[in-house]
């Protein structure tokens, strides 16, 4: 074998699942703001408005970090 071969790993890798710190809270906040009962338009667009907002924040202080 040459250095310009590929090293073969001795067990096969199972793939990792990584989701990234914002994804994990989105889905949470998810869960927490749309539940799964049914409310009215404007509540569920307000909601919906407010996580954004938060979601953006939380994605502008994390690149600042």
């Amino acid at each position: 074998m040459t250095s310009a071969q590929p090293v073969i790993p001795a067990a096969p890798r199972s793939r990792e699942v990584r989701a990234s710190v914002l994804a994990a809270f989105q889905l949470v906040e998810d869960a927490r703001y749309l539940g799964t009962e049914r409310r009215p338009r404007r509540t569920r667009v307000r909601r919906i408005a407010e996580r954004t907002v938060v979601s953006r924040r939380l994605a502008r202080d994390v690149e600042r970090a």
